[in-house]
């Protein structure tokens, strides 16, 4: 799918620079962001899974921790 990326002067200035640090090209660099982008949010959202699973399923288990 095609599709236009308008950038500011400054993201422009970000891209290349990603682009140069990661050896792609500008497009590629940019679907490489995303990607790890992606990855940096599912790992935030299985980690709050997890903490409010533990919280709520062994909270006294995790309120007998605190106190000791």
């Amino acid at each position: 799918m095609a599709m236009t990326l308008r950038l500011t002067a400054e993201e422009e200035l970000i891209l290349e620079r990603f682009a140069k640090q990661t050896n792609l090209s500008k497009q590629k660099a940019l679907i490489e962001a995303l990607r790890m982008a992606e990855a940096t949010s599912k790992k935030q959202r299985d980690l709050e899974f997890a903490r409010k699973f533990v919280m709520t399923n062994d909270k006294d288990l995790m309120e007998r921790l605190a106190d000791a």
